[in-house]
C-alpha cells in the first residue's frame, strides 16, 4: 500500500467521517470557499447565517442534486428579515417563501457590494472579500446563468474558470471543484504541507501544484476520497501536527500499524 494511503487509512480510522462540507446548496459551499480565506469556519458560519437571514442563501437545495450526489436534508427554514440594509428588493425569496440557489445567485449578483461587505463583516477582510465574491458570482451570472451550468463544466475547464476569477487562487478554486462540484480535484492547504513535509513524505520547498500531484498520483482519481482525504488532513492539522507545539507522541500517525 502507497505510504499516502496508508495514512488515510490511520485517519480515517482514528477520526471517523468528516461529513465535509458543510452547506446546503452548492452556491452556499461557493461563497463559503471565498469567505474563509484568512479565517475560521466559525466566522465563516456567522457571515453565512447573516446571508441566510436577509433571503440570500437558501436553507435547502430544493430544486436540484448536487453535482456531487448531495441532496439537501437540513429542515427547511423561514428565511429572515435581513438588517433592513438589503430590504425587500434584494431579497432572493420566491413565491413559496424559500429561495432557490439560482434566485440567490442573482440577487447577490445584484447586491451593492457596500451591502454585501457589511452582511459578511463576521468573516474579516469583508470589503476584500465582497469584491472577490463579487467577481465570481458575476462570473457564474453572467456566463452561465445558472449555478447547475457552471459547475457542469468539465473538471480541468472548472478550475481554469475559476483561477481566471481575481480573488480566486488555487486552493479556493480546488475546493469549489471538489465540493461544489464534485470533481476529482485535490485540495492543497497549508496543513497538507505542514504534516507531509514533517512525515518527509514531500520536499519542504515543494509548492502547491507539485504537492497536488504527488497525492493526485498516489492515489485514485475518486471525489469521495479526495473530500474525505482533506478533512481529515485539516482535523490532524488542528489538533495534532499544529505549526506551534505539535503534539505528536498523541499524534494517531505516530502509532504503530498493523
Amino acid at each position: 500500500m502507497h505510504p499516502l494511503a496508508a495514512i488515510y487509512r490511520q485517519l480515517q480510522d482514528f477520526f471517523g467521517p468528516q461529513h465535509w462540507w458543510p452547506g446546503d446548496t452548492p452556491l452556499e459551499i461557493m461563497v463559503g470557499a471565498v469567505l474563509t480565506q484568512n479565517t475560521s469556519w466559525g466566522n465563516v458560519e456567522k457571515a453565512i447565517d447573516n446571508l441566510k437571514a436577509a433571503g440570500l442563501l437558501p436553507t435547502t437545495l430544493a430544486t436540484t442534486n448536487h453535482p456531487s450526489g448531495k441532496t439537501g436534508d437540513s429542515p427547511p427554514r423561514e428565511p429572515g428579515d435581513g438588517d433592513g440594509a438589503t430590504g425587500q428588493q434584494g431579497r432572493a425569496a420566491n413565491n413559496f417563501g424559500e429561495p432557490d440557489q439560482n434566485q440567490c445567485l442573482l440577487a447577490l449578483r445584484q447586491l451593492p457590494p457596500e451591502v454585501l461587505a457589511e452582511l459578511i463583516r463576521p468573516a474579516g477582510y469583508y470589503n476584500l472579500k465582497a469584491r472577490r465574491l463579487h467577481n465570481l458570482l458575476a462570473c457564474i451570472a453572467d456566463g452561465y446563468g445558472r449555478v447547475e451550468n457552471f459547475l457542469a463544466l468539465a473538471a480541468n475547464d472548472l478550475r481554469q474558470q475559476l483561477l481566471a476569477v481575481k480573488g480566486i487562487g488555487p486552493e479556493t478554486a480546488d475546493s469549489i471543484c471538489l465540493y461544489a462540484a464534485g470533481k476529482p480535484i485535490f485540495v492543497v492547504d497549508a496543513y497538507t504541507h505542514r504534516i507531509f513535509s514533517r512525515h518527509q513524505l514531500l520536499p519542504e520547498e515543494a509548492d502547491y501544484h507539485a504537492i497536488q500531484e504527488i497525492f493526485t498520483d498516489a492515489l485514485p482519481a475518486d471525489p469521495v476520497l479526495y473530500n474525505e482525504y482533506h478533512a481529515l488532513i485539516v482535523r490532524l492539522g488542528k489538533e495534532f501536527c499544529k505549526k506551534r507545539n505539535p503534539r505528536c507522541p498523541e499524534c494517531p500517525l505516530h502509532r504503530p500499524t498493523d
